[in-house]
């Protein structure tokens, strides 16, 4: 296997006019890239330095994999909750196919009920850990899990050598939650008050060190930084001092959002990040991130190490203690806005992607599954990763792909106030559609990123264009859609 995968990157290599002398390495020894995938659970876009430079948060360790590798500017998730982004990211596939399209678990109604939800990542399906363990490469999962209600859905059961710490629960709600205890089935207590992302980040660090002769592939899910917000004292003492030491603007911490529950009043939004226990979590969070990539300092398999870095969903902004802002994006978790599913999307692949550079092109979390296996030279498997995409050449310098569109489609009430909606983005333009009444709204992103100017009215027939699209791939990938309570009214169904 390893004389196949290097004599594809070597004539690979050679098409870019990169001589051997420049690739560093005998290539015809060198072994497979290792992985090492972080996901952070809740993080927005504008939490990290290297996205926002004002950021209240410290994000040194995000910052440097961004100056090593290629930032994403245009980065999406599958959807703005967690499960269905876990569960594109796992099969390269839209959530949507197999009726994944809420947190697992989560049937909120409103005026009209939900659409089915499926909240099990079926064991037939071939995840991007089965994929890499069937090319000998050895698998880890640390964290959150939320794909699968009992231990046969879990990660040792979906291609996973080991599992430290994932289990049914979308959050550490178990024991001291953050802190050890922790209550957690696949995650041994550790010390009293040890801290959860710093003991992961250990687990995963300890694997990488007992694997370091062999290719191997990990999976770092944090549970941060999502609720219950609980940060280190230490941290919290910090960013409270920096809170009080900071000259900020007069003017409110939130603004209103617009109404989408009946008699419920405007929904609030964050408009300032300045909340200290959150800004904890996300420093600690980092700071693992840095542990891991230390680690692999450490071990010297840097420079044969391919890392990716995102995040699930948006920024909490409108619930649940709403501690982050996501402006100028507007929306956040649970919300077809651009806070709701634009995200920090870092790729490292040494010897290919340029340190520090960035990349324009939209590209969603689908693309994961493909990219990794590509990279690695290993075989595609495109009747599995159907959705997503190679982002190889983007890693190798080429400006654009070639896909016509992105989708989402969310036919559910979020806890967090956001609307039963699909949207599609072509170009600049993004389109979104509400599942209550079918009313659409159109928006030029590169002009209007904070989705402010609705220009449906000006441009009706982009609107029926993109929205033709749109109807296009429901069918193709069999959306449902919200249905009526008993005796009460009809909602809107695409086509009507």
């Amino acid at each position: 296997m390893y004389g196949f995968v290097m004599i594809k990157k070597l004539l690979f290599s050679i098409t870019l006019g990169m001589t051997l002398p420049s690739l560093g390495v005998n290539a015809f020894e060198q072994r497979p890239p290792n992985i090492v995938f972080f996901l952070v659970d809740d993080l927005g876009y504008m939490d990290v330095g290297c996205n926002n430079p004002k950021t209240f948060y410290e994000t040194p360790n995000i910052n440097r994999l961004a100056a090593t590798g290629m930032r994403f500017t245009q980065g999406y998730a599958a959807n703005p909750v967690c499960s269905p982004t876990r569960y594109s990211i796992m099969t390269g596939k839209y959530p949507s196919r197999v009726d994944s399209t809420n947190y697992f678990s989560g049937r909120r109604s409103s005026t009209y009920l939900p659409a089915p939800l499926n909240d099990v990542m079926g064991l037939e399906e071939t995840t991007l850990a089965e994929a890499f363990k069937a090319e000998g490469y050895a698998t880890m999962f640390a964290g959150k899990w939320h794909l699968g209600p009992t231990e046969e859905f879990w990660p040792e059961n979906q291609g996973f050598d080991i599992n430290r710490g994932g289990i049914v629960r979308g959050g550490p709600y178990g024991g001291k939650k953050y802190f050890s205890p922790y209550g957690n089935p696949r995650l041994s207590d550790g010390p009293d008050g040890e801290h959860l992302p710093d003991r992961l980040a250990s687990e995963v660090s300890d694997f990488m060190e007992a694997h370091q002769d062999e290719p191997f592939l990990t999976y770092l899910a944090f549970y941060s930084v999502h609720t219950p917000l609980m940060g280190r004292p230490d941290l919290v003492d910090k960013y409270k001092e920096k809170a009080a030491s900071l000259k900020q603007e007069e003017g409110p911490d939130f603004a209103d959002e617009e109404q989408v529950f009946p008699k419920a009043g405007k929904r609030q939004v964050r408009i300032r990040q300045n909340q200290a226990v959150y800004a904890a979590m996300v420093e600690a969070m980092d700071q693992a991130v840095g542990k891991v990539l230390d680690k692999l300092d450490e071990l010297e398999l840097t420079d044969n190490t391919i890392v990716a870095f995102m995040s699930d969903n948006g920024g909490l902004s409108t619930s649940e203690g709403s501690p982050t802002s996501n402006l100028p994006f507007r929306g956040g978790k649970g919300w077809l806005y651009e806070g709701g599913i634009r995200e920090p999307y870092l790729i490292r692949w040494p010897g290919h992607t340029k340190p520090g550079s960035t990349c324009d092109a939209p590209v969603i979390s689908t693309d994961f599954m493909p990219t990794l296996l590509d990279a690695a030279g290993l075989p595609l498997l495109p009747q599995k990763h159907m959705d997503g995409v190679s982002l190889v050449p983007l890693l190798n310098g080429e400006k654009t792909l070639n896909r016509k569109a992105l989708y989402w489609h969310y036919p559910h009430y979020s806890n967090q106030g956001g609307i039963p909606g699909g949207a599609i983005r072509v170009g600049e333009w993004k389109l979104i559609e509400r599942y209550e009444d079918g009313q659409a709204h159109l928006y030029h992103l590169e002009d209007d990123p904070g989705e402010r100017i609705d220009l449906a009215q000006k441009h009706p027939a982009r609107v029926s264009q993109m929205r033709e699209a749109l109807h296009r791939w429901y069918q193709r990938v069999d959306a449902k859609f919200l249905s009526a309570k008993p005796n009460g009214p009809k909602p809107w169904r695409p086509g009507e």
